[in-house]
């Protein structure tokens, strides 16, 4: 991003400066709000739980849970103390036990917790939102947030979103080849992406209307034993680009 040549060289535009993850999550979540897309919560891991985010999606009324490092310092009312010290010290009957949604093996269960906290003079209501391994005892850690008083249920389903998230990357690449483009320059990459983000979309809308749609007399209904996986419900609309050559033009 610095070196002039080489942007110039991957046709990377003059305007376009370096930012942050956490930059580039408010920046997207303004302009898709902006644009009146339906959105109430967002989420996000431990890259996205910095404060600036947090009060950008406080501020336009969105709940969130982000996650957060077991060292992140909370504000209580007895002073500034590690999500982790906090967790040790609450007692078992604080701990419920939640599923986080449905995963490859079943549902995931764990144990989840949530403390009253301040943050930044936010609007709302702010904890911090702890999940426990029920078999290794292992701690995770969320800064959550809603604009009015919700149950412990929610934030852990919001929390559990982000899992989805993760299983969206892994299909579109899988089906789309999202990280297979072979290109060196900004027009080419953008391109590519964006067709494959276009074509994943296509095939987990497809499969959605699919499952709501009466089979044809004699056909039986779609089916698939790993829901999150279409390509299973719709083997059809599924191809594999073709690889750009050196010499093809797209390589370029």
């Amino acid at each position: 991003m610095t070196d002039p040549e080489r942007r110039q060289a991957a046709g990377v535009p003059d305007d376009l400066v370096f930012r942050t993850k956490p930059e580039l999550a408010r920046r997207m979540v303004e302009t898709a709000l902006d644009a009146d897309a339906p959105a109430r919560w967002a989420t996000g891991d431990e890259v996205y739980g910095n404060p600036a985010l947090r009060a950008a999606l406080a501020g336009r009324g969105l709940g969130y849970a982000l996650a957060v490092a077991k060292t992140h310092q909370i504000d209580t009312k007895a002073g500034k103390k590690k999500a982790i010290d906090l967790a040790v010290t609450l007692p078992e009957a604080a701990w419920t036990r939640i599923s986080a949604g449905r995963g490859a093996k079943g549902e995931r269960l764990y144990g989840w917790a949530f403390v009253a906290t301040t943050d930044q003079d936010l609007p709302g209501q702010r904890h911090l939102l702890i999940r426990r391994d029920i078999t290794t005892g292992e701690s995770a850690f969320y800064r959550a947030h809603s604009p009015k008083p919700v149950p412990l249920a929610t934030y852990v389903r919001v929390a559990g979103i982000r899992w989805s998230v993760e299983d969206d990357f892994q299909s579109s690449k899988e089906l789309t080849a999202l990280d297979e483009h072979q290109v060196r320059r900004w027009t080419s990459w953008h391109r590519w992406t964006l067709l494959a983000m276009l074509a994943h979309a296509f095939l987990a809308v497809t499969t959605a209307h699919a499952h709501d749609t009466a089979p044809p007399d004699g056909l039986i209904p779609l089916h698939a034993n790993l829901p999150c996986l279409p390509w299973r419900q719709a083997p059809d609309l599924v191809m594999t680009p073709r690889r750009p050559t050196a010499g093809s033009r797209s390589a370029r």
